[in-house]
C-alpha cells in the first residue's frame, strides 16, 4: 500500500487503511487510550477502547516511547467531536516500526527553551517542528518558481564546476584543498563561468547551486556554504534592464509562494506579506548617502559602501516614501566593486545592490565586455593579468554586452519569513565553528 498522509485522509472515511507516523502524544485513560500520530502534513488521532479484544494492542503501547514510529491498520471514522480534523482511526493492528530513546536531547516543541547550538547539533530532531516543515515547503516552491520564470523566458540552465584551479575574483576568502598533488579551490561564485556562457552564445543563463565563502563571519546572515541563484543575460544596453528583470523575477516567485502558503506563513511565522504591486524603489548611491545624512542624520564609516545600519535606514526610507520593502541602490564607487563591473562616464559602476527588509540580498551589474578596458580595470585593482589568463581568454573572440546578478536563497527565505538567523533557514548550516552534523 502507498503511504497515506494526513493531508489526504478525508478521501478514506469508512475504509480500512494503513497509516504510519511518529508517536506524538499518548493518553492512557481508564477505559480508553488515545494516540496522536504525526507525519509531515499533520496529525491523526488513534482511539483504542480498552476491551478484551484490544488487550494485545494496549500492552504493546504501554511501553512505547514518544517519537517512536508506528504503523496502524484500521478503519478511518469521521468523528466531528475529535479536535484533530474531525476524524479518528480505529485500529485492529498496530506495529512498532522503530523505538525512540525515552528522553529526547531537547524538547523540540519548545524552541525558545533550548540553546540554538544544541538544536543545530540535533538538527534532525529540531526539524520535526511544524514551522520547519512549512519553511522548507516554502523554500521548495520559492526555488521552483525562480527556475520556472527563467524557463518560461527561455533561459538555459547551467551547472558550473565547484572545484577550480584558481581562486575566484571576489573579495571573500577561498577554501583550498589538495587536488592530486595540486592546490584547488572551492568556488565562491559561478561568475566567470556565467560570463563564459555569454561568450558561448548562450544568450540567457541561470544556475541554482552551492557557493563557498571562507569568511570568518559570525553574523546572523552569513554562512560559509550557501545556495545561490545566479543570472546572466546577453545583448543588454544597460544595467537597468537587469534590474527590471530581477524585479519581475522576484515578484513572480514571491507571489507564487504567497498564493500557496501565505495564510500558513502569517499563522506560523507572524509575518506581514510584502506589497508586490508597488514598484521597487530606485536611488543612486550618492542620493542614498545624502538621504542618510540629511533625513536620518547618520554618516557611516564607509565612504564607498554601506554599513548594516545604513541598509536598515534605506529600507525604512523605501517603505515610508515608496510603499515598498525593496530598494535598488545604483552606481556604486569602483572601489567597492570587482574589476569586471562596467564604469559609466562619471567613473561610477553600472551596478546596483537590492536591499530588502534591512539587508542587501543582491549585487548586480553590467559587465565590462571590452577586453582592452577590462585589462585596464584589472590592473587598476592591483591584480596581475597572468592570474586571470583563463578568464580573459573568454573575451578574445567576441563577447556580447551582458550583465547579471546573484541572490542567496537562504537569506531571501529568512527575510520573507521574518526569521532572525540564517542558521534557522538552512537545512544544515555551515559556519566558521560548525562542521557537524
Amino acid at each position: 500500500m502507498k503511504k497515506i498522509f494526513v493531508s489526504e485522509l478525508e478521501k478514506y472515511y469508512n475504509q480500512e487503511i494503513e497509516f504510519q507516523g511518529f508517536l506524538d502524544k499518548l493518553r492512557d485513560l481508564p477505559y480508553v487510550m488515545f494516540l496522536v500520530l504525526r507525519d509531515g502534513t499533520g496529525k491523526l488521532q488513534v482511539t483504542i477502547e480498552k476491551t478484551e479484544d484490544n488487550e494485545r494492542l494496549i500492552e504493546l503501547l504501554q511501553s512505547a516511547t514518544l517519537e517512536s514510529t508506528i504503523l496502524v491498520r484500521g478503519v478511518l471514522k469521521e468523528t466531528p467531536s475529535v479536535k484533530l480534523g474531525g476524524m479518528e482511526l480505529i485500529p485492529n493492528e498496530i506495529l512498532l516500526t522503530s523505538e525512540s530513546a525515552s528522553e529526547l536531547p531537547f524538547d523540540y516543541n519548545k524552541k525558545d527553551n533550548s540553546l540554538r547550538e544544541t538544536r543545530l547539533d540535533y538538527r534532525f530532531v529540531d526539524l520535526r517542528r511544524s514551522d520547519n516543515h512549512l519553511l522548507f515547503q516554502v523554500a521548495t516552491l520559492l526555488e521552483h518558481s525562480l527556475r520556472e520564470f527563467c524557463i518560461k523566458n527561455h533561459f538555459i540552465e547551467i551547472h558550473s564546476p565547484k572545484i577550480s584551479g584558481a581562486a575566484a575574483e571576489s573579495g571573500a576568502e577561498t577554501f583550498s584543498l589538495e587536488y592530486f598533488g595540486k592546490t584547488a579551490y572551492l568556488s565562491q561564485s559561478p561568475q566567470f563561468y556565467k560570463q563564459m556562457a555569454m561568450a558561448s552564445g548562450f544568450d540567457k543563463v541561470f544556475e541554482i547551486g552551492p557557493a563557498f565563502r571562507a569568511e570568518n563571519s559570525h553574523t546572523s546572515y552569513h554562512a560559509t556554504e550557501i545556495n545561490m541563484a545566479d543570472i546572466e543575460i546577453s545583448w543588454i544596453q544597460n544595467y537597468v534592464e537587469i534590474m527590471d528583470f530581477e524585479e519581475e523575477w522576484l515578484k513572480f516567485a514571491i507571489r507564487k509562494v504567497y498564493q500557496t502558503f501565505g495564510v500558513d506563513m502569517e499563522k506560523e511565522f507572524k509575518v506581514n506579506l510584502t506589497d508586490l504591486e508597488k514598484p521597487f524603489a530606485r536611488i543612486s548611491f550618492s542620493e542614498a548617502k545624502n538621504i542618510l545624512k540629511e533625513k536620518y542624520h547618520y554618516i557611516g564609516e564607509k565612504e564607498d559602501d554601506f554599513e548594516r545600519k545604513e541598509e536598515n535606514l534605506l529600507c525604512k526610507y523605501a517603505k515610508e516614501e515608496f510603499g515598498t520593502e525593496f530598494i535598488f541602490v545604483t552606481e556604486f564607487p569602483f572601489a567597492a566593486r570587482p574589476f569586471y563591473h562596467m564604469l559609466n562616464e562619471q567613473g561610477k559602476t553600472c551596478s546596483y545592490d537590492l536591499l530588502f527588509r534591512g539587508i542587501e540580498i543582491t549585487t548586480g551589474a553590467q559587465r565590462e565586455h571590452r577586453l582592452d578596458v577590462l585589462k585596464k580595470q584589472v590592473v587598476e585593482k592591483g591584480i596581475t593579468l597572468e592570474s586571470l589568463d583563463f578568464y580573459l581568454e573568454f573575451f578574445k573572440y567576441g563577447m556580447p554586452p551582458h550583465g547579471g546578478f546573484a541572490i542567496g536563497i537562504q537569506r531571501l527565505l529568512m527575510l520573507l519569513l521574518g526569521i532572525d538567523n540564517i542558521r534557522e533557514a538552512t537545512f544544515i548550516y555551515r559556519g566558521p565553528t560548525r562542521l557537524n552534523p
